[in-house]
């Protein structure tokens, strides 16, 4: 079932997840993959541009986290995995909002891993590094050739790659992991 959600909107957020709840019961895994970029110079960036970027990425995955948790809890399981940025581990110039957006999601799981790892619940970031997407298709070659250059596996992953962290934290092979942020990157940022 696909339901459009606006990340951004609290509201929506919780419409969304209570009528998925309600079509499937209880919900056990999260994965909060929504993201937007605004970038510009910390300068001349346009406080519009640094909310948006903030309420969609950061305060989107906090909501959509709250949404599931009652039903987790009671459950005594459940599995929520935050996709974060190696920028947001690294920093990147031109990127402020982004990176503070990322930094705190990963802030946020591991916070949530604390709270809620007595109800069975474990909370994992992954961190992608420059991933072969939309958003890495839009780079001049010169801008990809420089990226590849500081990645010590020299090529950009593949989304089959984050896809692969996110179904190992999701699985029951990783029920003593909590807090983590799994870095796949190409050894970008160790």
């Amino acid at each position: 079932m696909a339901l459009a959600v606006d990340m951004s909107s609290r509201d929506s957020i919780q419409a969304a997840f209570a009528q998925a709840a309600k079509d499937f019961g209880p919900i056990g895994i999260l994965v909060n993959n929504a993201g937007i970029t605004k970038d510009g110079l910390a300068l001349r960036m346009k406080p519009e541009d640094w909310n948006i970027v903030l309420q969609t990425n950061l305060s989107g995955a906090f909501f959509a986290m709250q949404s599931v948790m009652q039903g987790m809890m009671k459950e005594r399981w459940g599995r929520m995995i935050n996709i974060v940025s190696v920028v947001g581990e690294m920093g990147n110039a031109g990127q402020a909002n982004y990176v503070a957006s990322k930094a705190g999601l990963i802030g946020l799981t591991k916070s949530l891993a604390r709270e809620l790892a007595s109800r069975n619940i474990t909370v994992n970031a992954v961190a992608p590094g420059f991933i072969e997407t939309d958003m890495t298709a839009v780079l001049t070659d010169e801008q990809k050739a420089g990226m590849k250059g500081i990645i010590p596996l020299g090529r950009f992953g593949q989304a089959d790659d984050i896809a692969a962290a996110v179904e190992f934290l999701a699985g029951d092979g990783a029920s003593y992991i909590t807090g983590h942020v799994l870095d796949v990157n190409g050894g970008m940022y160790m």
